[in-house]
């Protein structure tokens, strides 16, 4: 598990040997079943989490209790509620398990210590938060100027290989659209 975790960070930074172990302490490994959560709406964000294995949806919840999902997360992507993670805030997205998901996580207090004690993790995570806040603008700036079939496409090539993985309303609920529409627009392209 750690090797996927140290080849992600090697894709950014390099890391000697002693801080890569040290780096590895800081995290720790935890098991979500499918259809269990890793935070609720309400709840404080306490871990940055790593996939291993697995994926994630992150949604909210409208006054009818219908899911809009905001993103998903399969291996080599970090997920939380960012927002609450680093503010200490509740959290405003239910982040639940697509399939029995395999994480590395890390706390902010042992994360803020392993910032200082190691300058390149500082990078990293710079080089993270910079990627999810450009990705975060992309996936509002495609739900507001985009059609549905271009965000699909889109979403294709973002999750090349998360069609077989999850059911098409969930697709549909990410773009925006109906099952129905999705199913269309997958026609219009067979």
């Amino acid at each position: 598990m750690s090797d996927l975790l140290l080849k992600h960070i090697h894709q950014h930074v390099e890391l000697s040997a002693d801080n890569a172990r040290l780096v590895l302490s800081n995290f720790k490994s935890t098991h979500i079943k499918k259809h269990g959560y890793l935070i609720r709406a309400g709840e404080i964000c306490r871990y940055e989490s790593f996939i291993v294995k697995g994926c994630l949806k992150a949604y909210t919840l409208d006054e009818q209790g219908i899911e809009h999902i905001a993103f998903l997360a399969v291996e080599n992507w970090y997920t939380g509620d960012l927002y609450s993670f680093l503010t200490g805030q509740p959290a405003t997205l239910y982040i639940s398990a697509l399939e029995d998901t395999e994480l590395l996580q890390i706390d902010k207090h042992a994360l803020d210590k392993l910032l200082i004690a190691v300058p390149a993790m500082e990078r990293y995570f710079r080089i993270l938060f910079q990627n999810a806040f450009v990705a975060s603008q992309s996936r509002v700036m495609e739900a507001i100027s985009f059609t549905a079939e271009q965000r699909y496409d889109i979403f294709l090539k973002r999750y090349p290989t998360i069609q077989q993985r999850i059911p098409q309303y969930l697709i549909a609920s990410y773009l925006g659209i109906t099952p129905q529409f999705l199913s269309k627009i997958r026609r219009k392209k067979l």
